[in-house]
């Protein structure tokens, strides 16, 4: 049987090993409190909590988790702190679920404990769909063994024996890495029964999502756990008081479970030293699009959204102009430039229109179309819509419509109302997150970019040159006369002499873009208009 010795020498025997294998490999700080810290100024910004092991240990090895003091809060907490206890730090922490919708995990954790039942469930919600989004993929390939520990806290504190990961079955190295750490936890004796002899239970099971957005949405999930087909269940009760089979469950995100052995490593006071009074600690975000350093990145709360676009993300491609950024994912709003020095937080992200989401952050620049931004989130939550009410499967296809016809040239005078009258029907009696949060992208374009849509609907124009329908193929005077345009042309429709300036017939003209892309760079004399 594991014991506290057991656990303590296993840290002390190859702690050595761990950082003779990082001093060689250069990329780390090891700080004399004990801390492996990556090195970098990619990092000097970043506070890791969540990805604090990332890149550090190896996940395939329970030693070198245990040598991070990995499950030595676990250990700690079964041995000297009450359940009850456990949900006091839990909510005294304000730790708030980082899959989007920010409730506070202590409340949530505190509901599933006062309820006596004989069989309570913990669910991680592994499911991430967002596009551009990989926040818990890496966690789940680089650290699994912090998510099952978060999970196992949480159980010993509610009173939960069992534990589903819910994960994309297109995951499939986090899911081979997450059985490997299953089953060492198991040999060890940290999951499975009468852990470390305390008569607690607690297991871990694993259930493969098929791809479907909306089983991201809690009770989606547990349907698709149950066997069912994953569409959101009316909410009469809280799943925390009826939830997997009618039985208080618990679920929370990667993220979220990723902090809470840290919180009972360092303690619930430096915790909220970090992030703001309402957002304590840190935020992973998947920093991408038109940003010089894409990548995963993990910042105190409350930090501006200038500092991680520029600071840490080297600023925009190519020397653009930062146009704006959206925030939360197909749920998310756009967030304009006039705004770059918002606080990441909760409640400064709802003020403007926006949410935290669960980390997606889409960086844009001058040559991006902010209609066709919109187009795209929504066609997105169009095929995704599990089409089991009304408002969200119909009423999302009428707005797709309407930004079809915008960015193809042929949007009307009230198109723009007709799209705010829809979001306004679709966010009031969608059924579930996904519709009620739908509309967003759409809201905060026409609010904060109205004058493309106009652009669009009144002057037939793309003020960005993105939409191909309105755009216009020209060749200026810089024509030398060479004729590749012309051979690149796929539908013959550029003509000239030899040595003379060509010409594009317009109603010919396919918007394929080839005769740009023909020109010599040097001359550069077709552009778009």
């Amino acid at each position: 049987m594991l014991t506290l010795d057991k656990l303590q020498q296993i840290k002390k025997e190859h702690r050595p090993v761990l950082e003779a294998r990082l001093r060689e490999a250069g990329n780390v700080d090891i700080h004399e409190d004990g801390s492996i810290v990556l090195n970098g100024d990619y990092y000097k910004k970043q506070v890791r909590i969540a990805l604090k092991n990332c890149g550090i240990i190896n996940p395939g090895s329970i030693e070198d988790y245990i040598s991070v003091d990995g499950y030595s809060a676990f250990a700690n907490l079964l041995f000297n702190k009450s359940r009850a206890d456990i949900i006091e730090d839990m909510t005294a922490s304000n730790l708030r679920g980082r899959g989007g919708a920010g409730f506070p995990t202590g409340r949530k954790w505190a509901e599933a404990f006062k309820y006596d039942d004989d069989q309570k469930y913990m669910i991680c919600n592994a499911d991430e769909g967002d596009p551009g989004a990989f926040m818990d993929r890496s966690i789940l390939e680089n650290d699994p063994h912090c998510v099952l520990e978060g999970m196992a806290i949480g159980g010993y504190a509610v009173g939960a024996t069992q534990g589903f990961i819910y994960v994309r079955a297109e995951y499939p190295i986090a899911v081979k890495r997450l059985k490997i750490a299953i089953e060492q936890a198991k040999e060890l004796g940290i999951l499975g029964k009468n852990i470390l002899g305390t008569g607690f239970d607690f297991d871990i099971e694993l259930r493969l999502g098929s791809g479907a957005f909306v089983c991201g949405e809690g009770t989606a999930l547990i349907e698709s756990i149950e066997g069912k087909r994953g569409m959101p269940r009316t909410k009469i009760h809280r799943t925390a008081h009826k939830g997997l089979w009618q039985k208080p469950t618990i679920i929370n995100n990667v993220e979220t479970y990723a902090n809470v052995p840290v919180i009972f490593q360092r303690g619930v006071d430096w915790f909220r030293s970090i992030g703001t009074e309402k957002s304590p600690g840190t935020k992973v975000f998947a920093l991408v699009g038109k940003v010089e350093k894409a990548g995963l990145v993990e910042v105190p709360m409350g930090m501006p959204l200038r500092e991680i676009v520029y600071d840490i993300g080297g600023g925009v491609q190519n020397g653009k102009a930062f146009k704006a950024v959206q925030t939360g994912g197909p749920s998310g709003g756009c967030i304009p430039a006039e705004l770059i020095d918002t606080p990441v937080d909760f409640e400064s992200l709802a003020k403007i229109g926006s949410i935290m989401g669960s980390g997606g952050m889409v960086v844009m620049d001058e040559n991006t179309c902010m209609v066709d931004i919109a187009r795209f989130f929504l066609d997105f939550t169009v095929e995704e819509s599990c089409g089991k009410c009304v408002p969200c499967r119909e009423g999302t296809k009428r707005m797709l419509e309407l930004l079809d016809k915008v960015v193809e040239g042929n949007g009307e005078e009230g198109d723009i109302e007709r799209m705010v009258s829809l979001a306004d029907t679709i966010t009031s009696a969608s059924l579930c997150g996904l519709g009620q949060t739908a509309s967003n992208p759409v809201t905060t374009t026409i609010h904060y970019f109205r004058n493309e849509y106009e652009a669009h609907i009144k002057d037939h124009k793309c003020p960005a040159g993105s939409c191909a329908a309105l755009l216009e193929y020209f060749i200026t005077d810089k024509c030398i006369g060479c004729g590749k345009c012309a051979k690149a042309c796929p539908v013959s429709c550029i003509s000239g002499k030899l040595k003379e300036r060509h010409v594009i017939d317009q109603e010919q003209c396919i918007k394929c873009g080839a005769c740009m892309e023909a020109c010599p760079p040097k001359v550069s004399a077709v552009i778009k208009r």
